[in-house]
């Protein structure tokens, strides 16, 4: 009698789980940093910006090597599981919030400070998001129909143009109206668009060399292109 056999689903060649992965990670740890605001004084200026600002430009940078080596269908189904996956993590502090305390826990008001869920917040954040990061990732895609392999950077500056503007707009009007002055949601706006696309233009080389990087390491996109398109990067200006 003949053993039987185990079968498996066949995985994907490429990388494209790590940067969705790594994607959904970076924009779940903004949202819980983004819950603190920070002010820092730089001469006469007094900037404030949300604790997010840290880390989520990164989503965008990883959310324009999606669109790039992937495509538009494939972002679009990342985006959407960071949007899941947002309701759930919102879901999961919302639920141990409400769970009674145990008697010798005495951090319960520190928890609701920090991780407590504020419905006007998630909505928020996963308006603010969606709205963003889909036109990011259109805009980007859109651009590279027109232009093919040339002037990334264009499409890279370009998308995270649009893409942030509608995310830190939505955002801050959503999470902050009614609870901040119309001259600190301002500022929130400004200063976090500002250095959204400051961060995005700052690390453009870094981004240039992961996307050609990736292109290489992804089997099917490596195949299709001839080899000076994945030689070396473009010039950024």
């Amino acid at each position: 009698m003949s053993a039987a056999k185990a079968r498996f689903a066949s995985t994907p060649r490429g990388i494209s789980d790590i940067v969705a992965v790594c994607f959904v990670a970076f924009l779940l740890l903004s949202n819980i940093g983004a819950t603190k605001l920070i002010g820092v004084e730089v001469g006469p200026l007094s900037l404030v910006f949300d604790g997010g600002a840290i880390l989520f430009p990164l989503t965008y940078i990883l959310g324009d090597v999606l669109s790039e080596v992937y495509g538009f269908a494939y972002a679009r189904r990342t985006i959407i599981m960071g949007f899941v996956i947002q309701i759930l993590a919102s879901l999961t502090f919302w639920l141990v919030q409400i769970a009674p305390a145990a008697a010798d826990y005495t951090n319960q008001e520190a928890f609701e400070a920090v991780l407590g869920v504020v419905p006007r917040f998630v909505a928020a954040s996963i308006i603010g998001y969606l709205a963003g990061q889909m036109l990011n990732s259109y805009v980007l895609v859109k651009i590279k129909e027109s232009y093919g392999e040339k002037h990334l950077w264009a499409r890279l500056l370009g998308s995270t143009v649009v893409g942030e503007a509608a995310d830190t707009v939505l955002f801050c009007l959503i999470a902050w109206v009614g609870s901040a002055s119309s001259s600190t949601i301002l500022n929130l706006m400004i200063t976090g668009y500002i250095y959204k696309v400051a961060i995005e233009a700052l690390f453009l080389p870094i981004t240039y060399r992961v996307v050609k990087a990736v292109k290489r390491v992804e089997p099917g996109y490596a195949e299709a292109a001839p080899a000076f398109e994945l030689a070396e990067p473009d010039r950024v200006i």
